[in-house]
């Protein structure tokens, strides 16, 4: 069995939900490194590696909200997923729009899934260790490079 922690990027303006994610993965049984991108241009920065962001790791998932600064996660998504170096990373919508377009538009886009953001502390973390659970312990992840 592979041990080798997973890397995540979580693409989150709001101070709040990245404080909990962290909390929660912090507690994962799944040895991980989770970085963190405040918005949509931060995080193509991270996953190009350009800048401040030079010599990070390639991401194995990304938790991506749609609702940001900048660059919105739809944008976001559209743009790595047409990227040949980038389109291999899986991602998971989480956000808080329940809207139909913003769900066809993720999936249009090649997200791996889609979650709305349980409203309240303990359905949020929940739903973060239900990601970890599944995410983390079975899914088998695209090799980096």
């Amino acid at each position: 069995m592979n041990h080798t922690p997973i890397e995540i990027l979580l693409v989150e303006d709001n101070e709040p939900d990245i404080l909990l994610t962290q909390e929660a993965f912090e507690e994962a049984r799944v040895a991980n490194h989770l970085h963190v991108a405040r918005d949509g241009v931060e995080a193509l920065e991270f996953l190009r590696r350009e800048g401040e962001f030079a010599g990070k790791p390639r991401p194995d998932v990304i938790l991506l909200d749609i609702n940001m600064p900048r660059k919105n996660g739809l944008e976001v998504l559209e743009e790595l997923k047409g990227d040949p170096d980038l389109r291999s990373i899986p991602v998971v919508v989480l956000t808080t729009s329940q809207a139909d377009e913003d769900i066809l538009r993720s999936y249009q886009s090649h997200a791996s899934s889609y979650i709305v953001k349980p409203v309240g502390f303990d359905n949020f973390y929940d739903a973060i260790r239900a990601f970890e659970g599944y995410w983390l312990s079975f899914v088998r992840f695209p090799p980096r490079h």
